[in-house]
């Protein structure tokens, strides 16, 4: 079958840009609601899956989901970036799953995240990035 617009497919590469800067925005919110908002009901999820030194746990995690989202941002590192991210997601929807009272995010909300990095761990960073694609 004939693509029906094969004109656009000249700006393929702003598919993964978009994502990724729409993903690089979601994990840099969600870092920081894990040191405002959220730290507490994390902290008491940890707990309930005792995970040792839950604060430290709840620390990282932020920390990694800031920066992480900044690198994404930025197009740096962004195949490895996008591979811890969804590990990382991956852990926070099985989190969702033992405790849904705790989190107020849905398993479609977490799944679309997992499925972003995915496709950006597979495409690479797309246009206007600091990762030269080879």
């Amino acid at each position: 079958m004939l693509n029906p617009f094969p004109e656009l497919l000249v700006y393929s590469m702003l598919a993964p840009f978009l994502l990724r800067i729409v993903i690089g925005f979601i994990f840099i919110d969600l870092g920081l609601l894990l040191f405002k908002g959220e730290k507490e009901r994390w902290i008491l999820s940890f707990n309930t899956l005792r995970i040792p030194n839950p604060k430290l746990v709840v620390k990282i995690i932020g920390v990694v989901e800031i920066v992480g989202g900044i690198a994404l941002l930025l197009g740096a590192y962004t195949q490895v970036v996008a591979l811890v991210l969804a590990l990382l997601t991956f852990v926070e929807t099985y989190i969702e799953y033992k405790n849904p009272e705790l989190i107020k995010r849905t398993f479609v909300f977490y799944l679309l995240i997992f499925i972003i990095t995915l496709s950006l761990l597979f495409s690479g960073a797309g246009a206007f990035a600091i990762d030269l694609p080879l």
